[in-house]
């Protein structure tokens, strides 16, 4: 076996239905295993999921047991050389396991690597690539050096925004919404430390992985992560996360003077609290300003019969919506002009008229025009988006 891919669910069912589509797509001509752990998401996902994957494994939790433990579930059974943590809300392109697996083929002092995360407007991900939380990039990131001198080697060591994201480089941290690793190199390290319950882990992972002696890459090939759909980002969530950036500094910085610690858990409670404010309050922004910018105008881009009944089945999606158009352009610049042309705020883009790769490609060139981008995948019936609006389309 080459690849073992393993994906934890939580009440995400149409997502993972999506990714599972296209890594079967991208797993063509590679000797793959998909291992799928329930974390007794109590919406009939194993049901669902389990007859329309059948060549799928599925491990079904009877409580929710952490991202971290859920992984090394599957990482025990799991029987490839390469291993592969994906999240559940994300896409991938056609070339995107092929290309990693080449890549890692080819430099075997490579330990690990991560790819170029694109959100649901076609925006890169700075989580892509980082550097450790080290004492002074936790400083210059919980005390926002970092947001305000991101491209200085000094204090932007945490998004490593003075790298550039369209070439290869060796970094500190991948992320674990795609986190490819040799299954040796989980053997001689280890998988996920349980103690974080979900966030941080990936960041204690690719640690320990440099420990041993390996080195981590990022490889600018496209994935879509939808961001969070698994996880909604409330106050507890807050608070974990922020939590386990400070299991990590504790684990791995035990000798840090006890009042630069107490400095550290201050700023923490800090950015936790304003984050759990911008999270109250922003829903209500985003509303208002939905309300002031008027029109909703959507764009289908889609083959004619398909780009037909996707117009139909939209309409009677009970969406406040202005008008809808389509487009069979696979151009970008057309496309761009077709979005001008009509207003466009919301974009559809379907796997019957493109491949994932196209789709991403587009994605990430059209990101200036600010638009929300919804993706029709003709196998699962639906249309799904960043925002979490799934439109059943069957």
């Amino acid at each position: 076996m080459k690849l073992s891919i393993i994906i934890v669910n939580y009440k995400v069912k149409y997502f993972i239905e999506q990714v599972l589509i296209s890594v079967k797509e991208a797993a063509h001509g590679i000797e793959t295993e998909v291992i799928v752990v329930d974390n007794d998401s109590q919406d009939d996902s194993i049901e669902y999921l389990s007859k329309r994957f059948d060549w799928v494994i599925f491990i079904a939790n009877k409580e929710n047991v952490g991202f971290a433990k859920a992984n090394n579930q599957a990482v025990d059974i799991a029987s490839g050389d390469y291993i592969l943590y994906l999240n559940p809300d994300t896409l991938l392109g056609n070339g995107a396991l092929r290309d990693s697996i080449t890549f890692m083929d080819s430099n075997p002092d490579v330990g690990a690597v991560g790819v170029k995360m694109l959100d649901g407007r076609g925006n890169f991900l700075p989580e892509s690539k980082r550097g450790f939380p080290t004492p002074w990039v936790s400083f210059c990131k919980i005390f926002g050096l970092s947001s305000l001198f991101p491209h200085t080697r000094l204090f932007g060591r945490y998004h490593v925004k003075y790298l550039d994201n369209s070439s290869v480089h060796q970094i500190d941290v991948m992320a674990g919404a795609y986190m490819m690793l040799r299954k040796d190199v989980i053997k001689k390290c280890g998988s996920f430390d349980e103690d974080f319950f979900m966030y941080g882990e990936d960041i204690d992972l690719s640690y320990r992985i440099t420990k041993a002696g390996y080195k981590n890459f990022y490889l600018p090939i496209r994935i879509l992560h939808y961001k969070g759909e698994s996880t909604k980002k409330d106050i507890r969530y807050v608070k974990i996360f922020y939590s386990a950036m400070y299991i990590f500094f504790r684990k791995h910085y035990p000798n840090v003077s006890g009042i630069y610690g107490f400095f550290i858990r201050f700023a923490i409670i800090m950015r936790a609290f304003i984050a759990a404010i911008r999270n109250i309050f922003m829903p209500l922004i985003s509303k208002i300003r939905k309300i002031k910018t008027g029109k909703t105008n959507f764009l289908i881009c889609a083959a004619v019969q398909n780009s037909t009944i996707l117009m139909d089945r939209i309409n009677k999606s009970g969406l406040n919506i202005d008008n809808i158009t389509s487009s069979q352009n696979r151009s970008w610049a057309l496309l761009a002009s077709d979005i001008d042309a009509h207003s466009v705020s919301d974009v559809v883009l379907s796997d019957t008229l493109m491949s994932y790769d196209e789709i991403l490609e587009i994605m990430e060139y059209l990101s200036v025009k600010k638009v929300n981008f919804h993706i029709h995948t003709a196998p699962s019936g639906t249309i799904i988006s960043s925002n979490g609006l799934i439109i059943d389309v069957k």
